[in-house]
């Protein structure tokens, strides 16, 4: 079911985030359950995470809306596809966006950035995150199409 129905069914059970992110997987429709990270310019969680099986989840990656380096490249999207994730939200960049929009993924970020992140193995996992004027909670759902992204609190198809 796309966003737009979805709004229209269940207009008091979803959220929708502002419209700033764009497109950058080869997969445009995706939902699931959110998982998050809280991190800054550091993807060593997005990489642990990603190793772990995504069956049905989406990460959602409050990188603080950085625009200095990229949280997800070709190899964490490669092993996002190979541990069956649904696909991300980076509140930050990406890289590698020739090969992200290639793969069977879905991927919506603020923008690219060649650089990549430091390394410190900083951050924190499963707790709310909020941006794009919404909560986004562990456990919680996420339906993401090309007319945006809409957050519930239970699944609704």
């Amino acid at each position: 079911m796309n966003t737009a129905d979805l709004s229209d069914q269940f207009p008091e059970l979803v959220k929708a985030a502002e419209p700033m992110f764009k497109d950058f997987g080869g997969t445009k429709k995706f939902s699931g359950e959110i998982v998050t990270l809280k991190i800054f310019e550091d993807n060593s969680l997005v990489r642990k995470m990603l190793e772990q099986n995504g069956s049905g989840k989406v990460l959602v990656v409050d990188g603080g809306g950085s625009l200095r380096c990229a949280l997800l490249g070709d190899k964490l999207g490669e092993l996002a596809v190979k541990n069956l994730w649904q696909g991300l939200i980076i509140y930050g960049c990406v890289r590698d966006s020739a090969v992200l929009k290639e793969l069977h993924l879905g991927v919506k970020a603020l923008n690219t950035h060649p650089f990549k992140t430091v390394k410190r193995n900083e951050g924190q996992e499963q707790i709310k995150v909020t941006f794009a004027g919404v909560d986004f909670v562990p456990g919680h759902f996420v339906t993401i199409d090309e007319d945006g992204i809409l957050v519930s609190e239970q699944r609704l198809f």
